[in-house]
């Protein structure tokens, strides 16, 4: 078979899936859903026959007469020659992909007292014919004084020690990590004839993003950071079609694709500081308990299967070159403790990092992207909950729904006498969909118009053209097809809305069962504190409309950025802030949504706009009540 417009042709034999196909031949592609024909978006077009369709699923009969099909749902049977569509690229601003921002430090920093990894110079005396004791002992001896035994020595590090000892002239520089009490020798890292400094990087592995802080272990401060997307979305948007990527096909190879994404990062911080990766001796990492497990290369099957049980919540550290990451071989790589399968590490993190354990103030801390994990408590107590929005908010599942790259649709404002809407897109450009952050407003809008009514339901007898009756149901026409790139007009259809509602009825019912399991009410909460990217781009208000937030003074919500990745930084400046987080992930009451019958009662009842008690959003009820008497 032939692919175009690469032009690479291959022999691979009857009933191969032609995204297997184009994975074997090293091409970029796509597979939001993890290759379960869900999305639609790794769609090829067959030039010539010689397949055979297993599913037609988010094709139309025009799709079909194009010649178009799904890669993860059709077999090689004969000769073919199949075009592979410009895949799409992520453009969203990453701004610690761009910029070097300030990263204060978050705790009066001593280096003696609370960091693990320590370097510093060491005097030796020479050997003579009087003294002619071996050179490991030697060392050993002028770190004992030191205060380092016993000392643990890699076979790497002896196989040059005598070499480096000389060329030091017996005042070699050293890298030592210290264990914690009662947990063994300390460990030699590194051992040089020039100074070194000791640098950590503090890692956040998201489902979309992965985030690096590179760090001077020596003042604590961060020297640069960088992100970048995570590869990993190639083979599925959110953690579940990745479990099921992993379970159909090579589970090493998504472990591998997020060490890539990392290399990418080490490169760049490279460039900027002239820190090289493999002069970085300690790293500490967070994420979600997939993220964690596939960067582990721990099969995650478990996870999404009742009970819900993951490999481990509390991983041990290892040795980078256990982990074929491209820093120092023996520097430790620390994965921190999460919760359960789906309260993983980015929540105890971020947790720790946004000053949850030191307040009396009722606070609901929030994680939201296609899984929604929440906290809610005190200093005293904490009760989490995870619940599974869907890949909705970020553009998955939705006719023209896209990820937030260049000519995503990205906020929405609608008249409410002509139902016009006005538009902001990404870039700056035509528009060719609608991303996470422009589905809120649309549909926030839709309601307060009128256009749309508590039930989700597009009003078709209204005097516009933008409401209509189109292939996939009712629909609201956001773009009018000779303004797109596409060519095509950009709706939002009563399915998308229905997706939508889902989304938010199951993160809201979250809420509402962990306020109901304390006995409180969500309007008691004194400050709602929302991690990661789902705060940077959404407008609060409009969130509200929807019934995503809970109705609260605005002032009471606060975007903290990445809590996720400023917690694995505390880690890696302090073992108490390890201990710390430990304690927080052992401590926290984990509640099972799927194993507790008020969470099914609380998702139904969140099923309308904003909720089917509409005195639950008193700011949203007058707003609706306005626009119906006008």
């Amino acid at each position: 078979m032939t692919l175009l417009p690469s032009n690479i042709t291959i022999e691979v034999p009857t009933g191969t899936l032609i995204s297997e196909v184009i994975q074997q031949s090293g091409l970029e592609f796509i597979q939001p859903c993890g290759g379960q024909g869900r999305c639609g978006r790794c769609a090829v077009i067959i030039e010539k026959n010689g397949v055979r369709r297993r599913s037609t699923i988010r094709l139309s009969a025009e799709d079909l007469d194009a010649g178009y099909a799904l890669a993860c749902q059709t077999v090689i049977e004969g000769p073919t020659t199949i075009t592979i569509p410009e895949q799409e690229r992520i453009e969203r601003r990453l701004v610690t992909a761009k910029t070097a921002r300030k990263v204060e430090l978050p705790f009066e920093y001593d280096p003696a007292a609370l960091q693990s990894v320590q370097a510093f110079q060491v005097s030796l005396p020479p050997p003579s014919l009087q003294d002619n004791l071996d050179d490991l002992s030697r060392l050993e001896k002028a770190l004992a004084d030191h205060g380092y035994t016993p000392l643990d020595i890699p076979l790497a590090t002896l196989r040059r020690l005598g070499t480096t000892l000389r060329t030091a002239e017996w005042s070699p520089w050293v890298v030592i990590e210290t264990q914690a009490p009662t947990s063994g020798p300390a460990r030699l890292i590194d051992l040089s004839s020039d100074p070194i400094r000791p640098i950590g990087l503090a890692v956040d592995i998201g489902t979309t993003t992965v985030t690096a802080f590179l760090v001077d272990l020596t003042t604590g401060q961060v020297m640069n950071s960088a992100a970048e997307y995570n590869s990993q979305i190639a083979r599925g948007e959110d953690v579940i079609s990745r479990i099921i990527y992993a379970e159909k096909t090579d589970l090493n190879e998504l472990g591998e694709l997020v060490r890539q994404t990392i290399d990418t990062l080490l490169e760049r911080l490279k460039r900027r500081t002239g820190v090289p990766p493999e002069g970085i001796h300690k790293v500490t990492v967070s994420g979600n308990t997939t993220m964690i497990h596939l960067f582990l290369g721990l099969p995650p099957s478990s996870i999404r299967l009742t009970p819900y049980i993951p490999t481990v919540n509390f991983p041990q550290s290892y040795l980078a070159a256990e982990l074929n990451l491209g820093v120092h071989p023996q520097a430790s790589v620390l994965c921190l403790p999460g919760v359960a399968s789906y309260v993983g590490a980015d929540i105890s993190a971020g947790v720790l990092a946004c000053g949850l354990t030191d307040v009396d103030e009722l606070t609901l801390f929030i994680d939201i992207g296609t899984n929604g994990e929440m906290v809610l408590g005190t200093r005293d107590w904490m009760v989490a909950c995870a619940c599974s929005a869907g890949p909705a908010f970020e553009g998955a599942g939705v006719v023209d729904g896209m990820r937030a790259t260049a000519g995503a649709i990205e906020e929405v404002w609608i008249h409410s006498e002509t139902f016009e809407p006005t538009i902001r897109v990404i870039g700056n450009v035509s528009p060719r969909g609608i991303c996470g952050s422009g589905l809120i407003s649309i549909l926030a809008e839709l309601f307060v118009t009128g256009v749309v009514d508590k039930a989700g339901n597009v009003k078709l007898d209204l005097d516009t053209p933008r409401v209509r009756r189109g292939e996939h149901g009712p629909e609201y026409v956001v773009v009018w097809a000779d303004e797109t790139e596409t060519g095509r007009d950009i709706v939002l259809t009563k399915v998308d809305v229905d997706n939508l509602m889902r989304a938010k009825a199951a993160i809201y019912a979250g809420f509402s069962v962990l306020a109901a399991n304390v006995g409180v009410d969500l309007a008691d909460v004194q400050q709602v504190l929302i991690g990661g990217a789902f705060g940077q781009y959404i407008n609060v208000e409009n969130a509200i409309k929807i019934g995503l937030l809970p109705d609260l003074p605005w002032d009471r919500f606060h975007f903290l950025g990445n809590t996720s990745v400023l917690g694995s930084y505390m880690a890696l400046l302090s073992r108490q802030a390890c201990e710390q987080m430990r304690d927080i992930a052992q401590g926290m009451t984990y509640i099972e949504l799927s194993a507790d019958n008020t969470f099914f009662e609380a998702f139904t009842a969140a099923l309308f706009l904003p909720h089917t008690e509409i005195n639950r959003f008193p700011s949203v009820a007058m707003v609706w009540e306005r626009h119906r008497q006008d």
